[in-house]
Formats: C-alpha cells, sequence, structure tokens
C-alpha cells in the first residue's frame, strides 16, 4: 500500500505520533512518503523528552521530504 504523511503542526506529540505511525507501515512494507509542511519543518526545535520526534525520523526509512 502507498500511504503519505503530510506533517504541518509544531505539536511534539502530534509530530512523534504520526512518525511512529509511518514507522510501523514501513516496517509493515507499506511504501511510506513524509512530507513536513509549515511548522513541521521545525521538527527539530521541538524534540522533547516523551516526545523524540528526531530519533523517529531518524529511524524512517522512507522518502522524506522538508
Amino acid at each position: 500500500m502507498k500511504l503519505m504523511f503530510i506533517i504541518s503542526t509544531d505539536d511534539a506529540e502530534t509530530m512523534y505520533d504520526a512518525m511512529r505511525l509511518a514507522n510501523v507501515a514501513v516496517k509493515k512494507g507499506d511504501e511510506v512518503t513524509v512530507f513536513m509542511l509549515g511548522k513541521g519543518v521545525l521538527y527539530e526545535q521541538h524534540n522533547t523528552d516523551p516526545f523524540n520526534v528526531v530519533a523517529q525520523v531518524n529511524q524512517f526509512s522512507g522518502d522524506f521530504y522538508v
């Protein structure tokens, strides 16, 4: 299945959950693309201890666009 995630928020929990879901889809064999748009491009600045967005992004092996 082909999936696309568009993340346009700077809410750390939302970005973290979206990237976790994208990672699960990749592991299940889906073709996944993630676009960071708007405030989402600042994901590195909104990395927090409970919501380590950068770690999820680094783990992601699909197509990733900022």
